[in-house]
């Protein structure tokens, strides 16, 4: 499940949120990595995934993302201001296997663009030479699609059905969701009038990604322009609240759940990363441009499961001994 909402329209910096919900903890976890960073985009963890062409390649920026499992890099944004969230999709195909094209697992599929773009249209540019490669975990495949946007305000939806890549491109793609396809989500926002909303305008209010595509697209109209940084977070976290899933929520079949298990926002301006656990009451954050990314230096973590955290956590990374990927 999960819900994207980026706020590019504000006048004042470009903020974007997520939610992360799934069936059990995905066991998140904060990393730093610096610039100069080795990575093999065919292996997941020890095992090798891609036997042909893996990608492999050094990482051009620093970044700090949000793990899942150890094993796959799920939300994040780099010192240049550009960010990637991977999301849900059932109808995920990418398709047989392209030996022409350097394979990277699906699970690293964003930080392949972290490592080397900094704007959309460089990333698109990369997404030519790639293939993501479609792998499983505990009983969970990486049916993944992309949204990536950055500190202009640019933004794309990268999806893969059919086999092949669907790319939406443009500043007005600013909410993601799931199932079904965003071609078929964007036929469904048609058929709501927002016009002088008020309180009494009819939404959808269940957590299904139709609802939540919705809903989250309706109050994005809503919003005034924010006074500071801090309205402007609050304002995005505000959104990715509204389309959170309450812990115990039905999921498809009775008796399934998938919970928000945590929400971020990121100030692609300031490159600053808030990170909000739904079972802590406190909001932490990373300022990024206050961490030494140069290549060599140490990679940091921090487990955000820990009810004392609060504010900015940059004195909090711990140096990691061995980095997950």
């Amino acid at each position: 499940m999960c819900t994207r909402i980026l706020w590019n329209t504000n006048g004042l910096m470009t903020s974007v949120g997520r939610t992360m919900d799934w069936a059990e903890s995905t066991e998140p976890k904060l990393y730093v990595f610096p610039r100069g960073i080795s990575r093999d985009g065919g292996r997941v963890g020890p095992v090798e995934v891609v036997e042909v062409n893996p990608a492999k390649w050094t990482s051009k920026y620093g970044s700090v993302i949000v793990s899942a499992y150890g094993l796959a890099s799920v939300d994040g944004v780099n010192e240049a201001g550009f960010a990637t969230h991977l999301l849900f999709l059932t109808a995920t195909d990418f398709g047989p296997r392209d030996p022409n094209k350097a394979g990277v697992h699906a699970g690293l599929w964003g930080q392949y663009l972290l490592d080397n773009a900094s704007t959309v249209e460089e990333a698109l540019r990369l997404m030519k030479e790639i293939q993501p490669i479609m792998v499983e975990h505990g009983g969970f495949k990486t049916s993944l699609h992309l949204a990536i946007e950055d500190a202009t305000g640019d933004s794309a939806i990268i999806e893969y059905v059919d086999g092949k890549p669907t790319i939406y491109h443009g500043p007005e793609h600013r909410v993601m969701t799931n199932d079904p396809p965003y071609s078929d989500q964007l036929l469904e926002l048609e058929k709501w009038n927002f016009e002088d909303a008020t309180r009494e305008t009819p939404l959808p209010g269940n957590v299904n990604p139709i609802d939540r595509f919705v809903r989250a697209n309706y109050f994005l109209k809503t919003l005034r322009k924010p006074q500071d940084e801090r309205a402007a977070i609050a304002t995005v976290f505000s959104l990715a609240r509204n389309a959170s899933v309450p812990f115990n929520a039905p999921y498809k079949n009775p008796g399934t759940i998938y919970d928000t298990e945590y929400r971020t926002v990121a100030n692609l301006d300031a490159r600053r990363y808030f990170f909000e656990l739904t079972t802590s009451p406190n909001v932490i954050w990373v300022d990024l441009a206050k961490l030494d990314l140069s290549s060599g230096s140490t990679v940091v973590s921090l487990d955000p499961d820990n009810i004392g955290l609060s504010g900015n956590v940059n004195q909090r990374l711990e140096r990691v001994a061995t980095r997950p990927f």
